[in-house]
């Protein structure tokens, strides 16, 4: 595995209040004079790691990381029935990255992020590309409806008996129909069980999406903890059964706007939940995106990867 840099611990943190009762957290680490970047987890559901910091050399990057609305250690957390979905929509997200920016007297920043986090990367820099500096994407996705059909639905054909087990989570009624409408209102039924349940069968698919993966882990969705898969899972089914309330296709078409912000689009040849051809795209409509096929990956990366993620990095921490 190439060498990460050590394990940093954050100099700040905080929760910051949005003004409609949700509060996000963020952490800062790295120099705190050093080059500003923010990185963008996954999901939509998941959370930053400590793992996340190690790609950024602490002597050069001031390193900004933060949990999305109702997941990691941000709240209300959605494994609360309570928690309000209507509050967690991309606007909100792209309001709470500028919020937060402003908050830390931020003027532009390095944005990295892979998977749903390369979405909100995106619809982030083409509201306000002038707080971007560079971008560092490792596995793209753009969450078109499309996309989330395939990853839902097409991809089935590799796993038909996987796939059948996911569409028979729901109420048979359901079947034919928009299953991930059906999961969603799954996880926001009054009984514990059916969303335990639901969440269950949600993270089992996922798990053999990328099951054929050289680099994948068994049951690296699945055993996530309770809360957190819980967490996870109603706000996939959230987002993804509203197409992220994305306009179809707006953030490819849009991407005249990324005009002038260096990037590097990194993508696994082997991404069978996101085919490359989504990065290809998006590297056709942005001239100043440089796309790099990794040969050995899949979505959960790779040694080769991470060569590639960290090349970048600190090439941009020269800028």
């Amino acid at each position: 595995m190439p060498d990460l840099y050590p394990p940093i611990e954050p100099y700040d943190h905080g929760m910051l209040d949005t003004d409609d009762g949700n509060l996000v957290y963020w952490e800062v680490c790295g120099d705190p004079d050093g080059k500003p970047a923010l990185v963008v987890h996954g999901g939509p559901g998941g959370s930053c790691s400590p793992g996340h910091r190690r790609y950024f050399d602490p002597g050069r990057y001031r390193v900004v990381l933060f949990d999305q609305r109702n997941c990691g250690r941000s709240t209300p957390h959605a494994s609360d029935p309570a928690a309000d979905m209507g509050l967690n929509t991309t606007g909100h997200l792209i309001a709470d990255m500028e919020r937060l920016r402003e908050h830390l007297g931020i003027d532009r920043w390095l944005l990295f992020g892979g998977s749903w986090g390369s979405t909100l990367i995106l619809a982030y820099a083409e509201r306000h590309p002038e707080r971007v500096s560079e971008i560092v994407i490792p596995s793209v996705t753009m969450s078109r409806r499309s996309e989330i059909d395939w990853l839902y639905r097409g991809v089935g054909r590799f796993f038909p008996e996987e796939w059948e087990r996911f569409r028979d989570g729901v109420p048979e009624t359901d079947r034919d129909g928009d299953l991930l409408a059906a999961y969603a209102r799954l996880m926001e039924d009054p009984d514990p069980e059916v969303r335990a349940r639901a969440a269950a069968d949600w993270t089992a698919w996922e798990d053999a999406v990328i099951s054929m993966e050289p680099n994948g882990k068994k049951n690296i969705y699945s055993d996530n903890p309770p809360d957190d898969l819980l967490a996870l899972v109603r706000i996939c089914a959230h987002y993804f059964s509203h197409g992220v309330w994305l306009e179809e296709g707006a953030l490819l078409r849009d991407a005249g706007r990324l005009a002038g912000i260096p990037a590097v689009l990194i993508h696994g040849r082997l991404d069978l939940s996101g085919p490359a051809g989504t990065a290809w795209e998006l590297a056709r409509a942005w001239p100043d995106a440089e796309l790099v096929i990794v040969e050995d990956s899949g979505h959960t990366g790779s040694d080769a990867m991470r060569v590639e993620i960290l090349g970048a990095l600190d090439r941009f921490a020269r800028n």
